[in-house]
């Protein structure tokens, strides 16, 4: 019975263990990103991978710009189309995953995922695109340690920086050089709404630049934008 029992503590305590150490990681890698810049995510290693087996030299296309070389309208754009109450939540926007969920199940697949743009960095920074419970789970508690330790303007930096807008494409330089031959900072309206619209398929768009949706989606953005508040 005694060793039953200390069997039963060691099946316990060595996932607890494990776990816990591995939230230290992702906690000890957040602070540091509070003034040093993501050289690169788990995402965008995972994309280089698959990339290179078709092409082995394939080089992702990104390049790193502060906060304030990148267009506003291009923040405004993105908070609009994927997070309105950006500056207002604390990483999780419970009504707006209540509204999914409700819609998914309407349509019996998943249409709409709800994420914050918080909840969308922490997995691109650090998980899979893979979908499971404990990696729902995961990105919450990741979710709550990037509000807790980062301002929302260093938030929506990072995710501007790394996000995918496209095959290889990731961060606002890259996207922008890549579509429009200039920079993130010089960004109009227009633009920055067609790219805030690429952002839940990127590589879709990617590949269908002359979607109807894409240009009627982006049109909406457009008059939205001046309403979207940036931190």
């Amino acid at each position: 019975m005694k060793l039953f029992g200390r069997l039963l503590l060691w099946l316990v305590l060595v996932p607890l263990l494990l776990f816990t150490l591995l939230q230290v990681y992702y906690l000890a890698h957040i602070w540091w990103w509070i003034d040093h810049n993501p050289t690169s995510t788990s995402f965008m290693r995972q994309q280089l991978d698959v990339l290179q087996d078709k092409k082995p030299n394939f080089q992702l296309k990104h390049k790193w710009v502060p906060y304030n070389r990148i267009s506003n309208h291009l923040k405004r754009a993105v908070i609009a189309s994927e997070d309105d109450s950006f500056v207002d939540h604390e990483g999780v926007d419970w009504e707006a995953m209540q509204n999914a969920y409700e819609k998914n199940q309407k349509k019996g697949k998943v249409v709409s995922g709800g994420s914050t743009i918080t909840q969308q960095l922490a997995k691109n920074l650090f998980l899979s695109s893979d979908r499971s419970y404990f990696r729902k789970g995961e990105e919450l508690i990741i979710t709550y340690m990037l509000e807790k330790c980062m301002d929302k303007q260093r938030i929506l930096e990072i995710y501007l920086n790394v996000v995918e807008w496209g095959v290889g494409v990731f961060g606002a330089e890259a996207a922008a050089q890549h579509y429009y031959r200039t920079s993130a900072a010089n960004l109009g309206p227009s633009q920055a709404a067609r790219l805030a619209v690429m952002l839940p398929k990127p590589r879709y768009f990617y590949k269908n630049p002359g979607s109807g949706y894409l240009q009627r989606r982006s049109e909406v953005i457009l008059q939205r934008m001046n309403n979207s508040e940036l931190p």
